[in-house]
C-alpha cells in the first residue's frame, strides 16, 4: 500500500477531531442543532489552519443520512463519498484557476437543478478573492437569491479583496493561526498512534517553524521522519531547518555570563559550521532569556524551566536579563542591515559582553561634568493644570538601565572584623547586588563582618524585604565577592545610621539644589528674565552627569 501524507492521513473528519477553531465549530454546531442555516458562509485565515477541512465536514453534516447533525456518523454512503472526495453534490472549485465570469456561470445554470444524491448541494470555492470583477458580479446574483437546495462555501486566505456586496450576503468566521502548543500537541499524538519514537525539543521546533499552520507542521513533521530514518530527534530536525539546538544556544548565554569573549567567538565559530539562520539564534537567545526572566521573577509561570535554567537565573541579575532581551531583539532586526549575518550576530553577542548596566562590575568609568540644565518659560506662558507632575529624581530608574563600557575591577581585599559601614556600598557595587536583592542591601547598613558572619542593621519599615530567598541570594552574592561562605544576620538599626540608600538621596537632593542655586545666579539665565520676562520652573531643572 502507497504511503499517505501525514497531513492527508489525520486530516480530521468530524468537528470534534479539529484542532484550535473552538469559536467556529461552536457556531455551525449550533446552527446545524437549530436548523438555522445560512445559504453562504465564508471562512478567511492563512493557509493550513482548516477553511476547506471544516467546509468539508459541515457539507457532511449538512447531507448525513442521520442529519442534518453536527455530528454526522461517517457510515453512510453519503458520508464515505465525502471523505473519499467523490460525493456528486459536493463541488468544489478552485477560484485560482477558474477566474472567469463564464466559469461562474456555469456554476449558476448547475445550481438551479436539485442535488442528484445528496439533501444539499454545495458548493466549495476555495481562493474565492481570485475571482475576477465580472465573475463577482455574476456571482453576486445568486448569493442573494439562492434555490433552497443550495450552500455556499467560500474559502480565503485574502478577505480584503473581496467585494464588499458579497461579504455582506455571508456569514463571515475567522479561523485563527495555531498555537506552537496546539501543533506540537497534534505532533505528539499523531506520533503517538504512528509509533514514532521522537523527543519534545524536535517537536517544539517544528511546531515554531510551522508558523501558525498545522499542515505546514505535518509537512515539516513529515519530512523530519524521513530525514531521522524513521525517528524524530532534536539534532536531525536542526541539521534539516538549519536551526541551532537550544544546548548550543544555553552555552553561548553561560559564556556571556561568564564574560569569556574569547570562549564566546569560539562558540560562534562552531554554530558558524552548521550555516545557521543567525536571526533564528538570536530569536532562541531572546526566548531563552524570557524563560530566564519568568523564572526569576514569576516563577509559577517558569512551567518546566526551573531545573535546566535554575542556575543561569540565579547567576544574572534581573536587569541584565532584560538589557541583554533588549539588545538580542534589536540585533536581529538589525541583521540585514548587517555586513553579513553572522557579522551582525557576532556583534549583537558582543554589545552584550561589553554593554552592563552601571555599577554592575563594581568600577565605573569617568564621566565628565555637565553644567545643569534648565527650562525658562516665558512669563505670559500659564502653568498647565494637567500637567503631570515630574518623575522624582530622588529614585534612580532600575527597569532602563543606563550602560557603560565593562572596566574589570581589581581583586578586591577580603574585609576584616574591623571593616567600617562606610565600606557598605563598594561592597554593594562589588557583589552586584541589583534588582530586589539589592533594594535589600541598599536600605541595611554594614555593622560588621566578623569571620563568615555579616551583620547588617535594618529599620523596621524595611525588614519585609529580608524574606527567605531574598536571603539566600544576599548570601551567595555578598559570599562571591567576598571569597568565601558567609551567612547574613539582621539586626534593629540604631538611630542616626544611614544607608546607601538614604545617602545617595541625600546626595542627590544635595545636588539638586546646587542645581538650583547655579541656574538662579547665572548670567544668561538672569538676562532672560530682565529682559523677556522670563521665569524659571523649578522641577524642571535636573543635575547632569554627562
Amino acid at each position: 500500500m502507497s504511503y499517505q501524507a501525514l497531513a492527508r492521513k489525520w486530516r480530521p473528519r468530524r468537528f470534534s477531531e479539529l484542532v484550535g477553531q473552538e469559536h467556529v465549530v461552536r457556531a455551525l454546531t449550533h446552527a446545524l442543532d437549530s436548523g438555522r442555516l445560512h445559504h453562504a458562509f465564508l471562512f478567511t485565515g492563512t493557509r493550513g489552519v482548516g477553511k476547506t477541512t471544516i467546509a468539508r465536514i459541515f457539507a457532511k453534516s449538512l447531507n448525513c443520512e442521520k442529519g442534518p447533525t453536527s455530528n454526522p456518523c461517517g457510515e453512510c454512503a453519503a458520508c464515505a463519498e465525502i471523505d473519499a472526495g467523490r460525493f456528486v453534490d459536493l463541488l468544489e472549485i478552485d477560484a485560482a484557476s477558474n477566474t472567469g465570469v463564464d466559469n461562474v456561470r456555469d456554476l449558476i445554470e448547475n445550481a438551479m437543478y436539485a442535488p442528484t444524491r445528496g439533501r444539499y448541494k454545495v458548493y466549495l470555492i476555495d481562493e474565492v478573492h481570485m475571482l475576477s470583477k465580472p465573475a463577482f458580479n455574476a456571482l453576486l446574483k445568486i448569493l442573494e437569491e439562492p434555490p433552497q437546495h443550495v450552500k455556499f462555501l467560500l474559502a480565503t486566505t485574502d478577505p480584503q479583496k473581496l467585494l464588499v456586496t458579497v461579504l455582506s450576503r455571508c456569514i463571515k468566521f475567522n479561523l485563527k493561526r495555531l498555537s506552537p502548543e496546539q501543533i506540537g500537541g497534534q505532533m505528539r499524538h499523531i506520533l503517538g498512534a504512528e509509533h514514532v519514537a521522537f523527543d519534545d525539543e524536535g517537536i517544539d521546533v517544528l511546531a515554531r517553524a510551522a508558523d501558525g499552520s498545522l499542515r505546514d507542521g505535518l509537512s515539516l513533521l513529515d519530512q523530519a521522519i524521513a530525514h531521522g530514518g524513521g525517528a524524530l530527534h532534536a539534532h536531525e530536525v536542526h541539521a534539516m531547518l538549519g536551526t541551532v539546538e537550544r544546548a548550543k544556544v544555553r552555552v553561548l548565554l553561560e559564556i556571556l555570563a561568564a564574560g569569556d569573549g574569547g570562549a564566546l567567538l569560539a562558540e560562534v565559530e562552531r554554530i558558524a559550521e552548521f550555516s545557521p539562520d543567525f536571526a533564528q539564534v538570536l530569536d532562541e537567545l531572546a526566548g531563552l532569556l524570557h524563560r530566564i526572566q519568568l523564572l526569576q521573577l514569576v516563577p509559577d509561570a517558569a512551567g518546566d524551566d526551573g531545573a535546566e535554567l535554575g542556575a543561569l537565573a540565579s547567576r544574572l541579575a534581573a536587569q541584565d536579563v532584560q538589557l541583554w532581551y533588549q539588545m538580542a531583539v534589536t540585533g536581529r532586526r538589525d541583521l540585514p542591515l548587517a555586513p553579513t549575518p553572522r557579522v551582525g550576530f557576532e556583534m549583537a553577542l558582543l554589545r552584550m559582553l561589553a554593554f552592563v548596566p552601571a555599577g554592575a562590575m563594581g568600577a565605573t568609568a569617568a564621566r565628565p561634568t555637565a553644567p545643569p540644565r534648565a527650562a525658562a518659560a516665558p512669563a505670559s506662558a500659564p502653568a498647565r493644570a494637567d500637567a503631570p507632575p515630574p518623575l522624582p529624581r530622588e529614585s534612580p530608574r532600575r527597569i532602563e538601565p543606563a550602560v557603560e563600557a565593562r572596566i574589570d575591577p581589581p581583586r578586591a581585599s577580603k574585609p576584616d572584623a574591623s571593616a567600617a559601614p562606610a565600606d557598605w556600598a563598594g561592597l554593594i557595587d562589588r557583589a552586584g547586588l541589583r534588582g530586589p536583592v539589592g533594594q535589600l542591601a541598599q536600605n541595611a547598613t554594614l555593622v560588621a563582618i566578623e569571620g563568615n558572619v555579616v551583620r547588617l542593621a535594618m529599620d523596621p519599615s524595611y525588614e519585609h524585604l529580608a524574606e527567605g530567598s531574598m536571603v539566600g541570594l544576599l548570601e551567595q552574592r555578598l559570599g562571591g565577592a567576598l571569597g568565601r561562605d558567609v551567612k547574613v544576620r539582621f539586626e534593629r538599626a540604631a538611630s542616626g545610621a544611614q544607608t546607601p540608600a538614604e545617602q545617595r538621596t541625600r546626595a542627590e537632593t544635595a545636588r539638586r539644589s546646587a542645581a538650583e542655586e547655579a541656574v538662579q545666579g547665572d548670567p544668561f539665565v538672569q538676562s532672560m528674565i530682565e529682559t523677556f520676562g522670563a521665569r524659571v520652573i523649578p522641577d524642571s531643572i535636573r543635575p547632569t552627569d554627562g
